[in-house]
């Protein structure tokens, strides 16, 4: 159960309004998940949590499937049930089938593990490993 009350569309003040009007409008749909629906309640974080999400998530240098597949691993390794079951369907609805999902849990429990016996063992980092990236 919420902590925080689930707004229906008939509660939004007319700031969350104008927020949940561009959701569906970039969204192609009528539909306006919890997640917004709670965050509704300060139409000010709405609306700075959903720009921000919606130029993050647009295309990029990653295309919009692995940066959902992305969100995923990280909800995961969150432990953020509603996220992790949000994105899947989103990168499901963008094209993961489930072997891709298997392996993004597979990574995501390869990574948490070894980063913590790297970070309980404080292996030192490698010279080569702080050379600065290259375009």
């Amino acid at each position: 159960m919420s902590v925080v009350k689930v707004l229906d569309d008939s509660e939004l003040s007319a700031e969350a309004r104008a927020v949940f009007d561009d959701i569906r409008a970039t969204r192609g749909g009528d539909f306006v998940n919890n997640f917004w629906r709670v965050m509704a309640h300060d139409p000010v974080l709405l609306k700075r949590i959903w720009e921000t999400l919606k130029a993050t998530m647009a295309p990029g240098a990653l295309d919009p499937l692995t940066k959902e597949m992305i969100y995923v691993a990280i909800s995961a390794t969150n432990g953020c049930e509603y996220c992790v079951r949000s994105h899947t369907a989103a990168a499901r609805a963008k094209g993961m089938s489930q072997a891709q999902l298997m392996e993004v849990m597979a990574i995501v429990g390869m990574a948490n593990q070894t980063n913590a016996l790297a970070m309980a063992s404080q292996v030192p980092v490698d010279d080569v490993f702080r050379e600065p990236g290259g375009d």
